[in-house]
């Protein structure tokens, strides 16, 4: 991920790491344990708040998924 201009707004820090988590959505997809939801962290380096942004996720990663459970 870019550099960002992060403030963190509840204490103000300017300091972050960033990450990705990866989740279910649906019924379908919970059944059957396929992430198919992609979201990159944010989260303060000085008290730990996470604010998650979604991204987009590839059809071939979410075949991959469901064939690697």
């Amino acid at each position: 991920m870019r550099n960002l201009n992060y403030t963190c707004p509840k204490c103000g820090n300017r300091q972050y790491e960033t990450g990705e988590v990866f989740m279910t959505g649906s019924l379908f997809t919970k059944l059957f344990n396929i992430q198919n939801k992609k979201f990159t962290t944010v989260t303060c380096a000085r008290c730990t708040y996470t604010e998650f942004f979604r991204s987009e996720t590839s059809k071939l990663s979410n075949v991959f998924d469901f064939f690697t459970n």
